[in-house]
């Protein structure tokens, strides 16, 4: 699973094919371009998958509209700023964050938020229908089937009513995950193309050469992979520890979260070997990425930003939410016997 994941990171976009006339033909590289710094069996397996094979639904992937757009963004954050590609790539993914990811976060708890304060409301309206049902069955001779079925379908109007009443229908805080996984898969497309040499030049010089030497401290090659490991592992290290926090801001979880946890900590987990196989640049964004995930969680928690964001306030709101999340990280990971 993982060397055809590593495939399809690192394999590089043909220059052009015309259907039915062979396979295509790749310009011989000019200006001097740095061979790649993948290994050897990296390249290997790429050159054996052509893009009408299993790599084809990710070459329209590489060369499509949101991809490109990336890319631009990328080009003007590093021409722009005058940065390095190191503080250009963390420049982009904490204006991304802040702008689009931010407010979106902060919708998604007002949502919540709002579905958190009906749930009195829907726990009363849900006793007293129990109770009408009763009666009416009894009166009418339904069987129990009958009885249930008349419960849940009256049930899911009643609640759809206060969904539409208070304009807080949980779907529209799945928003988020909506706009932010694409947003993730295209930024880290687009610098997979920068790092393999398939994409634009810049007065002379061809990005993937540029991101040669745009790194910092232990990985100054950004299009090689990252041989400490430092980065896959920081990744895993702080998703496991949004995950956590996830977990810890939750007081008795349903069966379904429970599953859904456990299935994140091993994606988490998993994304580390995944990381060790793609260039520095898609780790570096990848980290950043992670730690503005984590400030947000950290932010959203804040009483006063959340006063700030007109989130309502709701029963499981604490006035030292740090202290709390500190205490019950202690006394989970650190105390327990």
């Amino acid at each position: 699973m993982l060397g055809r994941l590593s495939v399809r990171w690192l394999q590089p976009r043909p220059a052009l094919q015309l259907r039915g006339l062979g396979p295509p033909v790749v310009p011989a590289p000019t200006g001097g371009a740095k061979p790649s710094a993948l290994p050897l069996w990296a390249v290997a397996s790429v050159s054996a998958v052509g893009p009408s094979g299993a790599g084809g639904w990710y070459e329209a992937l590489a060369t499509s509209a949101p991809v490109q757009g990336a890319e631009d963004v990328l080009l003007f954050a590093h021409t722009a700023s005058g940065l390095p590609w190191w503080g250009s790539i963390l420049l982009t993914t904490v204006a991304l964050r802040g702008a689009v990811t931010l407010p979106l976060a902060a919708y998604q708890h007002y949502i919540l938020a709002k579905v958190e304060n009906l749930q009195p409301e829907i726990k009363s309206i849900a006793r007293h229908l129990n109770q009408d049902v009763a009666v009416r069955a009894n009166q009418l001779g339904w069987s129990k089937r009958a009885a249930r079925l008349t419960y849940l379908k009256t049930m899911r109007r009643l609640v759809s009513e206060l969904y539409v009443r208070d304009n807080c229908h949980p779907f529209k805080a799945t928003v988020l995950v909506w706009i932010q996984l694409p947003m993730w898969i295209f930024v880290s497309v687009a610098l997979r193309n920068f790092s393999t040499g398939a994409t634009h030049s810049e007065a002379g010089f061809s990005v993937q050469e540029q991101l040669a030497t745009g790194g910092v401290l232990w990985f100054p090659d950004l299009t090689a992979l990252d041989s400490t490991w430092i980065l896959p592992v920081s990744i895993g290290v702080i998703n496991l520890l949004i995950v956590e926090i996830f977990a810890l801001q939750k007081v008795g979880m349903s069966r379904f979260q429970t599953y859904i946890t456990y299935f994140v900590r091993a994606v988490s987990v998993l994304m580390i070997p995944i990381a060790a196989t793609v260039p520095s640049s898609i780790v570096l964004y990848w980290l950043c990425s992670s730690l503005m995930g984590l400030s947000q969680n950290l932010l959203l928690r804040s009483p006063r930003f959340r006063q700030l964001c007109r989130i309502p306030l709701t029963k499981s709101d604490s006035d030292t939410p740090y202290k709390d999340l500190f205490a019950a990280f202690y006394a989970k990971f650190i105390s327990r016997k």
